[in-house]
């Protein structure tokens, strides 16, 4: 039963829940915020329609105005015509799926053709193949950010309801007046036959976009496509990004918890207490930052430097790190070294009363190694801990991305940590074996050294005398710090 809900958790979060999570709140591998000084981009979703798609296209030709259409595959190669007209226009042709379907609700390969299948149709019309892909209701799946090839994800910045017809005219043209302004991305309709809409909702959208386009010439805006807004704000993105690094190092820090960032925070935590309750962890430590369950090891066979080995069925104590010291140390520190630091810490703080606990607990005796998943590559070994490689497949994928999230919440500059050093964030088994562990409920300075005379050892022997063991970390540490450091147990 157990193994049966932790597929379906996972599934649910790395699958689906956090994929769209992280897409629309950081923006990770999605296009939703435009940066441009006199620019809106239009969108409109479903389409072609026969009725309203050439209406839409007579009003945007007579301001003057350029949008961009995510067609549905089977309505583009039902209305070749209009397709084709859209891009003779000057209009941004992108892919809304064959067929409007969920990608939550179907497999990667079925996403894939999906996709495909409507990138032909367009490119069988038009002679161009598309650039751009909204997934239906904006959804993304895990695997839509390593399948889409050279297909930039585009999201939005504002939607307001116009699938449905109740909304009316007058209250739609109002909702979209309040966010007329440059850098924006609106999400419309033009075709009312999906799933959950009405038929007749485009007439709403359309007289609305009609007084849109009006107000914005008269407030001096440009009604521009997807691809010139998506290039004015990578121009201002590299400028401002030139500007910091002028500023220098210190101007990196001056972040603030903003809304959604708080929001992020407070769904993450909700998120680790349904895990808790789920997996039946349980608390250790005084402080409450650290939790802890027994399972059965289920990944490839490892040799430990004792010679012993740990084997798939060994009964292993997994530790789970406390989200919330981790949410608290990264507000508070200056810099990723005094993340670390903190961590380092907090985890030497609790190895006595983890070793304790394994002396007592049920099947304490059974249990071969203290196990965890980390992104720290500093300071586990001074501590006893021995590091491996995941073993490639879904579990390494998901757990480099809910880390590299993890990152990008907790971490002031998280999102330009997580770009700049995208290829050396990899998370790493961090495996103490049992005997390791038992030393430490001796709190003494002799015992508590174990840990870092075989990280010293070790460092001796691969350096050839070039250099001695890694100095401890300290908060007086000088010169470059690897970011790799910063991380968490999972």
């Amino acid at each position: 039963m157990e193994i049966i809900l932790w597929i379906g958790f996972y599934f649910l979060t790395f699958y689906a829940f956090l994929p769209a999570l992280i897409s629309r709140i950081f923006g990770y591998r999605v296009f939703m915020n435009g940066k441009s000084s006199d620019g809106i981009s239009l969108t409109f979703d479903d389409g072609p329609d026969p009725e309203y798609t050439p209406k839409l296209l007579d009003l945007l030709k007579q301001h003057g105005a350029k949008g961009t259409f995510f067609v549905v595959g089977e309505n583009a190669e039902k209305y070749p015509d209009i397709v084709a007209r859209i891009h003779e226009e000057g209009h941004i042709l992108g892919i809304h799926n064959y067929v409007h379907h969920m990608n939550w609700f179907m497999r990667p390969g079925t996403v894939k053709r999906q996709i495909r299948q409507t990138s032909d149709v367009i490119e069988r019309i038009t002679g161009k193949k598309p650039m751009y892909y909204r997934p239906p209701w904006g959804i993304v799946n895990v695997f839509d950010y390593a399948r889409l090839g050279h297909l930039q994800i585009v999201l939005w910045t504002s939607l307001f309801g116009d699938w449905k017809k109740r909304i009316g005219a007058d209250r739609l043209y109002r909702r979209m007046k309040r966010k007329l302004k440059p850098g924006q991305v609106f999400l419309l309709h033009d075709c009312g036959s999906t799933f959950g809409a009405d038929r007749d909702a485009p007439e709403n959208t359309l007289a609305a976009v009609e007084r849109i386009l009006n107000d914005g010439e008269k407030l001096g805006y440009r009604f521009i496509g997807i691809d010139e807004m998506i290039e004015v704000t990578e121009r201002a993105a590299k400028k401002r990004k030139a500007g910091r690094a002028a500023e220098g190092a210190s101007a990196e820090r001056k972040a603030s918890v903003g809304p959604l960032k708080k929001l992020v925070i407070g769904l993450w935590m909700l998120w680790e207490k349904l895990f808790h309750v789920v997996f039946r962890l349980r608390p250790i430590g005084s402080a409450g930052f650290f939790n802890y369950r027994i399972r059965k090891y289920s990944g490839y066979e490892l040799k430990l430097q004792n010679g012993r080995e740990l084997k798939p069925g060994d009964l292993i104590m997994e530790i789970h790190f406390e989200n919330r010291m981790l949410v608290e140390a990264g507000m508070k520190s200056k810099t990723s070294l005094q993340v670390a630091i903190r961590i380092i810490r907090e985890i030497e703080k609790v190895l006595p009363d983890m070793a304790r606990e394994l002396a007592v607990i049920p099947k304490g005796d059974e249990v071969k190694a203290l196990y965890g998943v980390s992104m720290i590559h500093r300071g586990g070994e001074s501590l006893g801990f021995e590091m491996f490689d995941l073993p490639k497949g879904l579990f390494s994928w998901s757990t480099n991305l809910y880390l590299r999230f993890m990152i990008r919440v907790v971490h002031p500059a998280g999102n330009e940590r997580v770009r700049e050093h995208s290829e050396s964030l990899n998370p790493r088994m961090l495996i103490m074996e049992r005997d390791t562990l038992l030393r430490w409920a001796d709190e003494s300075k002799k015992v508590r050294r174990v840990g870092r005379e075989r990280a010293a050892a070790k460092t001796s022997d691969t350096s050839a005398g070039k250099r001695a063991a890694e100095p401890e970390l300290s908060e007086n540490v000088s010169g470059p710090f690897d970011e790799t450091t910063v991380g968490k147990l999972v």
